[in-house]
């Protein structure tokens, strides 16, 4: 069974075809600037390099055209027809409280994914256009929409709930929803494989720590609690995101430096996290040569983020009464041994303590504990895309 992996931005398209019967990448690729000039499409298979292609796409429907076209030519592609492919997964942001699980898109799904629109208007809008395209190139394929949020649908609601009047929840769907729920939950299950024990037996703490981060407290498998909140802005400091501050503030600021609400969302958004506080990059690899050479800024940005991911750390610790492993994942997460280090820095009283050697890999799996450390610590690269195909089995079977 072949399954094509779909994760539709606004101007891009990324996909994976896989074949589940031993979960092999066939070939990965993308669709870039999608409805703007000079627009291509970069495809690989297996560990070849990838081949990129000058392409007119002037919208989804194109680049979903494009990429059966890739897939299925004589010199690039790892299929004969478009018939090998037996299901699509897509990937879906926002779910809101409509859905606790993945689900086979039909009609009555999409309804309720355009009703998220409101809650994710950045996001849900070019999932939406993705799976339309698809639809239309493939109609007679089955699909299957795996949600962001669900993995965090099992959260309490005195975790979720905001202290806000209680009809506002009722009325507009305030709560925190959390995201980046497939790379936590795929992340936690791989950590119990490494442990050799039952998911269900487990307290873990997964790091997805990336341009975009989050953090995630997973109990006997279920997520209790996360970082992001409503929209992916609460939480840690990111590349270009404040992470949590006081509401206050944002009045403040309106106020002082007469923002509109577009202007403000843009500044928390788009202008802020340790871009904001270091005036050098969002990017942390700029951010630690400029740091090396002596910025104070960028050293403090850095500061920022790895106090803010420690005390999540011990946040979690507390709501689960112990852990048994803390995983780091995701482009900072597996790369970064600078910030791990500084992370988990003077937090051996709690048996988390790594191997300065073990840690200098980068993005491999591996367990970076000490020895004699009571709580594993683990890299381990994310899978969304074999998570969101092996979602898509489960359902159509």
């Amino acid at each position: 069974m072949k399954v094509l992996v779909i994760n539709a931005g606004s101007s891009s398209l990324k996909y994976q075809l896989i074949d589940m019967t031993n979960e092999a990448v066939l070939a990965k690729g993308l669709c870039d600037r999608i409805g703007i000039e000079n627009s291509f499409i970069k495809q690989s298979k297996g560990d070849e390099e990838a081949v990129v292609i000058s392409k007119v796409l002037k919208n989804h429907k194109d680049a979903i055209a494009a990429v059966i076209a890739a897939l299925t030519d004589e010199k690039i592609g790892v299929i004969k027809s478009m018939s090998e492919i037996s299901a699509v997964g897509h990937r879906i942001v926002h779910g809101g409280e409509k859905f606790n699980s993945s689900a086979v898109i039909n009609e009555k799904v999409m309804d309720a994914v355009r009703e998220c629109i409101d809650i994710a208007p950045l996001h849900n809008p070019p999932n939406i256009v993705g799976i339309e395209a698809c639809q239309q190139i493939m109609p007679d394929v089955p699909m299957v929409g795996v949600f962001d949020t669900t993995f965090h649908s099992t959260m309490p609601d005195y975790a979720y709930l905001y202290a806000i009047p209680y009809e506002l929840y009722e009325k507009y769907g305030i709560r925190k929803y959390g995201f980046h729920g497939t790379s936590h939950k795929y992340v936690s299950e791989r950590a119990a494989d490494l442990l050799g024990k039952p998911l269900s037996e487990l307290k873990i703490i997964t790091c997805h720590l990336g341009n975009g981060s989050s953090i995630c407290a997973v109990d006997k498998g279920k997520s209790v609690d996360t970082s992001m909140g409503f929209t992916p802005l609460q939480g840690l400091a990111m590349g270009t995101r404040s992470g949590t501050i006081d509401p206050e503030v944002v009045t403040y600021l309106m106020e002082k430096e007469d923002l509109t609400v577009k202007g403000i969302s843009t500044l928390l958004n788009k202008k802020s996290g340790v871009l904001g506080v270091s005036g050098v990059s969002s990017d942390f690899r700029d951010l630690h040569t400029a740091a090396e050479e002596g910025n104070k800024r960028a050293q403090l940005a850095l500061e920022i983020f790895a106090y803010g991911v420690k005390k999540f750390i011990g946040e979690y610790i507390a709501v689960m009464n112990g852990v048994d492993a803390i995983v780091f994942t995701a482009g900072i997460g597996e790369n970064n041994s600078t910030i791990r280090t500084q992370i988990l820095d003077n937090m051996d009283f709690l048996g988390i303590k790594i191997d300065p050697d073990k840690n200098k890999i980068r993005g491999q799996e591996i367990d970076i504990s000490a020895p004699g450390a009571t709580v594993k610590t683990f890299v381990i690269p994310t899978n969304e895309e074999l998570a969101i195909a092996r979602e898509t089995v489960r359902l159509l079977k």
